[in-house]
């Protein structure tokens, strides 16, 4: 019950902002019930009025005959009371499908806003498939829930309201008697939910790690067939389908129950009622109309009991879906910047550590004091063994991540101060593993800078020496890339992103080996373009194979989080430290023969 008073809390600032569709819904849904209150007792006039004329003819009553005329009004305010119910009902579901669809509208564009405030961190620790799980099926279990209980439930709570009135009125002995249905059902009910939400839970969180596992399993489809893991790949698919079923297995059969068990009661409670009310109708206590009248009313109490208890499946899996989404949308998101921001309108590419401090976790700090100046255009290469902290170095420089202490400065403004787009938009990235989306080559090389001309992509294209490529394939600009863009090549894909960067023209570049994926013939292509987009500019370049980043400004070496050397290559192999340990030993017992990209 508190859960489901935390999610109405959460939900409710999405619904006001419809809440007019919503009232109106209501009140037609109010007046529904209200003309299939009336219809029962306008039922039971018709059946009083045929028994009355009936013992009059056999009395031998003087001109007794049916009063047709009676019988006829009666029927065409029946039949008006039907069509108004029907009219009423189909307005609320207009208004109230209108409302609860532009909420879910809502909602999905509140996640995705979400996911845009979320630090990186949220998304190393969180599979994607789960993230996916909630904001499709989680909002889908949503909405089909509001969907198809809103009405029903507050329908329900209408017709027992006018039922057990209308009951009241014709007979108040009878009506306490049809009262105790209510209180068992409820304890039945009460009993039951307490048992299967717990079960809902896991069933959504079994869902979204399902969904995990999907995801996983096909963005690694080709390793998955290299390495002959599909038995092992299915095994761990059955495995989290065993789960999901074992999980809604449990909840949909508990919930299951409370059906059956509440219609028993109700059963019981009418069968006491038809002994109890006919002993009153021999005894002149009630009509046979008013008792016929009666008894619908009581089926008007079970069906909405029996309608709520086979929609709680769908109203326990709507609150556990709404927990997770509520859980994503209070997920800490990442630090807002001071008042004062500040943002670079001609950014020269000056970049100073000043004794940052930095950990993935509080209790385990990975950089402790690192210090580093870099003048504008330098070229700043950062080496160091697997693990060593070189990519986190870049990941804290554009704000994926918070320091510790310390602060990092660019143009001797602290990035704390600017805007995270302000930031990054200072920023180019050609990385080893490339990202393209579905859409034309034009898209992925424009996406670099939205708006830029036909002409500056085409010349974006051509430094990166992609375009006589492009112009071979058979619609050329306008060829669409698939999703995992598998229809080009490795290093086709990996010149289209060094095209992208190009057309960006950013003040600081960041190369995270960026020619790794391609092969000799392309790599010589590349050393113009390299040299030219790296002209003027200051660049970070993650090398991993040393030999080409000889010619680098400055190098910093780092090992276990900290720059333990830093200066040219020259430099740093006098020294006879680390750096040369490590960089002879990738040309042990071999000649050199590696390409320097970064030398003409």
């Amino acid at each position: 019950m508190n859960k489901f008073k935390l999610v109405v809390k959460k939900i409710s600032p999405f619904v006001n902002k419809y809440k007019w569709s919503f009232f109106g819904a209501i009140l037609f849904i109010i007046s529904s019930a209200v003309f299939v209150a009336i219809a029962p007792r306008t039922e039971g006039l018709i059946i009083t009025q045929l028994i009355k004329d009936v013992e009059d003819m056999v009395k031998g009553v003087t001109g007794a005959s049916v009063n047709f005329n009676y019988i006829i009004k009666v029927l065409i305010l029946l039949f008006l009371i039907y069509i108004g119910s029907a009219g009423s009902t189909f307005i609320a579901s207009f208004l109230l499908t209108n409302a609860i669809q532009n909420t879910m509208r809502d909602i999905r564009n509140e996640v995705q806003r979400k996911i845009s405030r979320l630090p990186i961190r949220y998304f190393d620790s969180h599979s994607y498939g789960d993230v996916l799980s909630r904001i499709t099926n989680d909002v889908d279990t949503i909405s089909n829930a509001l969907q198809q209980s809103f009405i029903q439930v507050i329908n329900a709570i209408l017709s027992l309201s006018l039922a057990l009135i209308m009951m009241y009125s014709i007979n108040v002995k009878l009506a306490i008697l049809a009262t105790l249905i209510i209180p068992l059902s409820i304890l039945i009910t009460n009993i039951i939910v307490k048992k299967s939400q717990g079960l809902f839970n896991k069933q959504q969180a079994a869902l979204g790690r399902l969904n995990g596992r999907v995801q996983e399993m096909y963005t690694g489809f080709n390793e998955i067939k290299l390495y002959g893991k599909e038995e092992d790949s299915l095994s761990d698919f059955i495995e989290a389908n065993e789960e999901l079923c074992a999980a809604g297995f449990k909840a949909q059969f508990i919930s299951s129950i409370m059906s059956p068990l509440v219609s028993l009661v109700s059963y019981l409670g009418i069968a006491a009622i038809g002994v109890v009310g006919a002993i009153t109708v021999i005894s002149g206590g009630i009509t046979v109309g008013n008792l016929q009248a009666f008894i619908r009313y009581i089926w008007q109490i079970n069906q909405p009991l029996s309608q709520v208890t086979q929609l709680s499946s769908a109203i326990q899996s709507a609150v556990a879906a709404a927990h997770r989404v509520i859980e994503f949308l209070e997920e800490e998101e990442e630090v807002k910047v001071s008042n004062n921001t500040n943002k670079l309108e001609n950014p020269k590419g000056n970049v100073s550590f000043e004794n940052v401090k930095f950990g993935y976790n509080e209790d385990k700090i990975l950089i402790e004091d690192l210090s580093a100046e870099i003048k504008s255009g330098q070229m700043v290469a950062i080496v160091g063994p697997t693990g060593a902290g070189k990519t986190t170095l870049i990941n804290l420089l554009m704000r994926f991540y918070e320091i510790q202490s310390g602060s990092i400065k660019i143009d001797g403004v602290d990035i704390k101060d600017m805007k995270r787009e302000d930031l990054r938009a200072m920023f180019g990235m050609v990385l080893q593993d490339t990202w393209l989306f579905n859409g034309s080559i034009y898209d992925n090389i424009e996406y670099g800078r939205f708006g830029a001309s036909k002409e500056e992509i085409i010349e974006a294209a051509k430094i990166a020496n992609v375009h006589h490529f492009i112009k071979t394939l058979p619609d050329g600009y306008n060829m669409i890339l698939n999703e995992e863009a598998s229809n080009i090549s490795q290093g086709e894909k990996q010149l289209l992103t060094i095209a992208r960067a190009i057309l960006k023209d950013p003040a600081i570049l960041i190369l995270d080996e960026a020619t790794s994926s391609v092969d000799t013939r392309l790599e010589l292509l590349l050393q113009k373009a390299m040299r030219n987009i790296m002209k003027g500019r200051t660049s970070f370049v993650i090398a991993h194979r040393l030999s080409t980043i000889k010619s680098a400004d400055l190098i910093l070496v780092i090992n276990n989080g900290n720059i333990i050397e830093q200066g040219t290559h020259e430099e740093l192999i006098k020294q006879d430290g680390f750096y040369k340990d490590l960089y002879n030993s990738q040309f042990a017992d071999k000649e050199d023969t590696n390409i320097n990209l970064f030398t003409s």
